[in-house]
């Protein structure tokens, strides 16, 4: 069974007026004295972010309970700083963010500039184990053309400075100003998957390894393939649903590779368009199927993307929760939708902060 873990961005808030706050330091000091010296939470690019990593687990249950645990911790120790976190991929509200403390930090802002300054966004990103870094690149030529399918499940972004965008996952065409984020080609092997890694960090334009930024990677760290498509989702049952379909991807993938079959050679283009698309519309609308590139009702995409796992999700025993998971945001909708209805229930973006602050608490 391949063991996954899960890494969430949250949004430190003020509990009352919904502002973000600058408050990371402080927050991690207490989360660090409340675990009494092995806190799982970082520090991200923004004061106003905080980030928890869960351990590697075999079972999507384990998984669960330990993103509403951290959840729940990150929600106590913002408390006590007089702050609040929110599940939420972009602040609704306007905001001025501020870069964090370190050299790494200062180097981004000041190599990067406005694209730096404006990068107060927060993902969801899963890591899935494999065997070797040649399984991990067959898997990532392979899952490609369903990246888009999991940013439009994890959609939770659709207001940026104030306003509506239009968009349900504002976060990734925000995210893809970096010059390493997005799609990219079919790799073929470890070693050509290396050397354009060595390649792009050579330019000088990326500080190191660290700065890859593509929809889906090698992890630099672990052995692991890393999905960094998705939106911090606002339902904590959302990341377990990404992780339980990622993991089927990643098991889907290794299966086709070990039996000879090739990857999909869809262009890198036509995946800008499908990321675009998901972006656009997330689950409330059309996206473009992986293997057609034609546009189809979202319901229809996601049972499509279902039956390309069945198999392995049959095999881990996660195909009726994931089932069950998948008819659920067909029917209450993603963080976006979510955002949206506060809104138009309250007229108060304000509401809409503090409300999901409070779901995020659990």
């Amino acid at each position: 069974m391949r063991t996954v873990g899960v890494e969430e961005e949250l949004l430190l808030v003020d509990a009352e007026s919904g502002d973000p706050r600058a408050l990371s330091t402080a927050v991690l000091a207490l989360a660090e004295r409340r675990a009494e010296g092995e806190s799982v939470f970082e520090s991200e690019l923004h004061d106003q972010q905080l980030e928890f990593a869960t351990e590697p687990r075999s079972a999507m249950g384990d998984l669960a309970e330990e993103i509403l645990r951290w959840r729940a911790e990150a929600a106590h120790s913002a408390a006590e700083a007089g702050a609040a976190v929110a599940a939420l991929a972009t602040s609704p509200l306007p905001v001025s963010p501020s870069i964090g403390e370190g050299e790494r930090y200062r180097w981004l802002a000041e190599r990067f500039g406005l694209t730096a300054q404006e990068q107060l966004t927060c993902g969801c990103h899963v890591h899935v184990s494999v065997e070797s870094d040649e399984e991990g690149v067959a898997v990532l030529d392979r899952v490609r053309p369903w990246l888009p399918v999991l940013l439009a499940l994890s959609a939770n972004s659709p207001f940026w400075q104030g306003q509506d965008t239009s968009y349900d996952s504002y976060r990734s065409r925000v995210w893809g100003r970096w010059p390493s984020a997005g799609p990219v080609e079919i790799f073929g092997s470890a070693d050509r998957y290396h050397e354009q890694v060595r390649t792009l960090v050579g330019t000088g334009v990326l500080r190191d390894e660290g700065m890859i930024y593509f929809d889906a990677r090698l992890s630099h760290r672990y052995p692991t393939v890393e999905f960094r498509v998705a939106d911090v989702c606002l339902d904590p049952a959302d990341p377990v649903l990404l992780a339980t379909l990622a993991r089927g991807l990643v098991e889907t993938a290794a299966r086709a590779w070990r039996a000879g079959e090739p990857p999909e050679p869809v262009p890198v283009s036509a995946l800008r368009m499908a990321a675009w698309q998901a972006a656009r519309s997330g689950t409330g609308g059309r996206l473009l199927h992986p293997l057609t590139l034609r546009p189809e009702p979202a319901g229809d995409v996601l049972q499509a993307l279902l039956a390309h796992v069945r198999d392995a999700l049959e095999d881990s025993g996660d195909l009726a929760s994931a089932d069950k998971a998948l008819r659920d945001v067909l029917t209450r909708g993603t963080g976006a939708r979510t955002q949206r209805e506060l809104l138009a229930g309250s007229d108060s973006l304000r509401t809409v902060v503090t409300e999901c602050a409070a779901r995020t608490r659990g």
